[in-house]
């Protein structure tokens, strides 16, 4: 089963995307700060991180830099989730090093494909 760290403060986002993602029979666990997400993606060793670029404590472009430049958590793939749709905002993702980039509100169809095409997984109908 892949596991999925999803790093998100706003509660009904959190839970409205966790669990759909459990319906799709992936373990899901919760960081609500960019911090604990940080903390999270070694001590849960993750298959892939779902993180909310607009975090309290460490924003995810800080978290997602702190766990890119980490040994061992540098190869977890990072998928950003942003509101933010801007010229720009993707590049600015890429370059913290997120490994692609979807936007709010979350077309769940869309966000498996590209969970499928990072960790070669594909999601229990």
């Amino acid at each position: 089963m892949v596991k999925i760290l999803l790093v998100e403060d706003n509660e009904m986002n959190r839970d409205m995307l966790s669990r759909r993602l459990m319906r799709k029979k992936f373990e899901v666990v919760i960081a609500v700060d960019g911090a604990e997400g940080v903390d999270m993606s070694i001590s849960e060793a993750p298959d892939i991180i779902l993180m909310d670029m607009s975090l309290p404590v460490l924003d995810g472009w800080q978290a997602t830099s702190k766990i890119k430049a980490n040994p061992q958590t540098k190869n977890i793939p990072v998928i950003a989730i942003t509101a933010n749709a801007m010229t720009g905002d993707r590049e600015k993702c890429l370059d913290a090093g997120c490994d692609d980039y979807d936007t709010k509100p979350v077309e769940l169809p869309r966000l498996l494909n590209k969970i499928k095409n990072l960790t070669g997984t594909e999601p229990t109908k």
